[in-house]
Parts: C-alpha cells; structure tokens; sequence
C-alpha cells in the first residue's frame, strides 16, 4: 500500500481551536529545529518518568522522530517545554492473508501541571481526525494506562503472553534442532533482530513494521540505555548456515544463590526449529535459574518443549489496541476463515464507523462490505469492531460480557469467519 506524507499532514482545526480558547498553543513540533525537537524530546522523557536525555541521546532519538508526525501543546507561561505529546505515523500492519495501513499513535503525554484541562481528548480526537482526512482506515496504539483509551474508541484486540521460567526445574524435551547456536557483536544483533521481524512479520496478524532504532535500542546501542552494557546476543543458523532466529538478553544475578536471572529483551525466529532452538538455550543456559521475556504470541509453544509445565508461568495481558475508522475499508482488507452474510449495526459515538453495514464473505474468505438499511443481526460498538478485527478476541467472549448483542448462532458465524490462526502477535512497543 502507498501511504500518504503522514508528517506533512496538518494539526486538526477542532482541537486547535478547543485548545487555543484554552490559551495553548497546539502546533507541529519541527524535528529539523533545535528547540523543537529537544524541547519534544525533553517532555517525552518527562512524561514517561524516564531520566533526562542526554544531549546524545537526543541527538540519536531525533533520526527516528523525523519520520513521524510530531505534536506539542506549548503553554507560554509554563517554560519552552511542550506540556503535552503525542507522534504518529503510517505503518503496514498484518492481517490474515494481507496488510492494512495503520495510524500509529506514540508518546502521548500530558504534565501533571495541565491535567483535566482537556487536552488529552484534544489529543486523540485529532488524531483520530487526521487519520480519517487522510484515509486511513485504522488506528493503533499501545498503551501504558488503560483506562484512558476506550472512550475513544479504542480496543484490546492483540493479547500478549509474559512467560517467566523456572528453568532450574523444568526440563528439555524439544525435538532436536540441526544447525547451530552464535554468539554476535551488538550491530550485528540489531540488523539480525530487524531482519528476522520483517521475515515474520506476515505470518501473523497485528504486526507492524518496526524501525532501526528500536534495535539499536534492543541490541544495547540506545544512548542513555541503563542496560546497554549487559545485553548479549545470539543467532541461530539453520543447516545450510541462514541466520532464522536471534535473541537479545541481560543476565543479572539472583542475590544469595550464585545463580541469574536470564531477561529476554526480544526473542526473532522465522520457523519452528528456529524457535525450538532459542528456546533450548535459554531452557538450558548455564548457571541461569530464572528466564522471562514479554510480548510472546499467547500460542507459544514453550509450555510443550519442557519437561515440566508448571515450570512455565504465562500471564496474558492486553498489549495491541486497534480503531477501526473505516468499517468497509477495513473489513476488506483482510481474508477470513469462514463465509458469512450479516448486517451489522456498529455505534460509533465520534462519528468515523457508526452505521449500518451488510458484510458479505464469499467462499474464497473475501469480504464485501456495504452500508445497508436492512435490519440488523447484530449490535456493537466500534470498540468491539476493533477487538476482534484482527481475530484475537473472540466475538462469544465479548457476547457473553454483554458487549455484543445479537442471535448466539449469528455471533458464533462471526467468531468462526474472524478467528485467526495463528494467534495474533504485536512483539514491540511503539
């Protein structure tokens, strides 16, 4: 798909204007000005409650930051610094048999100086908008508070595992695995780690394209990173010597026990013996009693590689939140399991998804999707729309929290034609 020039797309009139009334000034921040882009970053930074950038670390986070659509809502009497952030970009993101253009929405903060003053719905409401006047057809963010999001229409659609392994018990019984195991330098790792994502990304829905700092910043090459020193890396090179996984990792020693604790930064493998293989050495590491590691696909198959299930502790948490905001160009975009003919009446308090619309899937798993006047099977909202969009929230889950109405058997038909397999997967922070 060709996206459009996100960063050039203009800040939203509406939320321009709210804001003004409120004596703030909401404006691009300009990543190729020094004060801008120091004063974003700064506030960035602040918002998370990380540490203040150094000046190099500024330096190396704006490479990433000109690729994106950066905001800031000033407040002349509160210093240089913006007192509110938010950035956003067009990314490709998977779907069952295909890709979708994404508005990806990050760094959205706002200072406890300025809270309930509106501006965070300032904020994603003109994302929102601006994603829409430039015909993307969806949203996405994720998130580190999640109560904020709902109200605008946002959804958990793709769940993610935490695995925490007590490896001193739990045994190997993996198949076994040709090739071989490496150590590499950390450059090396951040272009192993970046390849490897891209080659996997399409075999599972709700991945996005990642971008060259994020694996700087895995491989231990971020400035201002408190764990650089500590981060490892391995490949794994099948029979024929093809790099097909890596794996980026600290240890840190477990007090009293002369022993570590083994933290899995990210983990890339492109096929099965790949992932086996990476799991078996951190199953088997030496002197490692404990391994962890986040954002695992929740179909992981780790819990069948070791002797020991209850060695393995999951915890499943939302990770991906999607807004669909054009139902017909959405719905299209992807394949699904089974056929099905049903009018769905979505309300969509903002306006972007809310009507009636008859999907049609044919026997080839192709949607056709138009707005319709007949009456509806089903009632939703575009939050539930957006939680099982990519098939990784289960449309009976929702019906049986009371989130979707309609005949049991009609959401049944829909749970079987929006499941995917395998499950869906989003292996990175943005």
């Amino acid at each position: 798909m060709t996206a459009p020039e996100e960063t050039i797309v203009p800040v939203d009139p509406d939320s321009q204007r709210r804001l003004r009334e409120s004596g703030l000034d909401y404006r691009i921040a300009d990543m190729t000005v020094d004060a801008d882009a120091d004063g974003f970053m700064r506030a960035d930074a602040r918002g998370f409650l990380d540490d203040e950038p150094t000046d190099a670390g500024v330096a190396q986070m704006r490479e990433t930051m000109r690729l994106r659509r950066n905001i800031g809502v000033y407040d002349s009497a509160a210093g240089t610094l913006p007192v509110a952030t938010v950035n956003s970009w067009v990314t490709p993101m998977t779907v069952p048999d295909g890709e979708i253009d994404m508005w990806a929405i990050s760094s959205v903060t706002v200072s406890g100086t300025h809270r309930r003053r509106g501006i965070a719905r300032a904020l994603l409401e003109g994302e929102l908008r601006a994603a829409a006047s430039a015909g993307i057809p969806l949203a996405g963010l994720t998130v580190s508070e999640a109560t904020i999001y709902g109200r605008y229409g946002f959804a958990p659609a793709v769940p993610a595992a935490r695995l925490t392994i007590d490896t001193a018990r739990a045994g190997w019984v993996g198949a076994p695995v040709p090739g071989r195991i490496a150590y590499v330098d950390k450059q090396t790792l951040a272009e192993d780690l970046e390849a490897l994502h891209e080659q996997s990304r399409p075999a599972r829905s709700g991945q996005v394209a990642a971008w060259p700092g994020r694996w700087q910043r895995m491989a231990g090459l971020a400035e201002g990173d408190k764990q650089a020193a500590a981060v490892r890396g391995i490949r794994y090179l099948d029979a024929e010597g093809v790099v097909r996984g890596a794996i980026a990792y600290t240890l840190s020693e477990i007090p009293g026990a002369f022993r570590s604790e083994l933290s899995i930064r990210t983990l890339q493998a492109t096929t099965d013996e790949a992932l086996r293989a990476l799991w078996q050495f951190v199953v088997q590491h030496d002197l490692v009693d404990r391994a962890s590691v986040d954002l695992r696909p929740v179909d992981d198959p780790l819990t069948w590689l070791v002797a020991d299930q209850r060695a393995v502790k999951t915890e499943v948490h939302d990770h991906g939140w999607l807004r669909v905001l054009d139902v017909s160009a959405a719905l299209q975009a992807r394949s699904y399991r089974a056929p099905l003919d049903v009018v769905l009446r979505v309300e969509d308090p903002l306006g972007f998804a809310d009507g009636t619309w008859r999907v049609h899937i044919g026997s080839d798993g192709r949607a056709d999707v138009q707005a319709s006047e007949d009456p509806a099977d089903v009632r939703l909202s575009v939050a539930e729309l957006s939680a099982i969009y990519v098939g990784g929230v289960r449309a009976t889950q929702l019906a049986a929290a009371g989130r979707i109405h309609g005949d049991g058997q009609v959401i049944s038909a829909i749970d079987d034609a929006f499941r995917s397999d395998p499950a869906p997967l989003l292996g990175i922070w943005y």
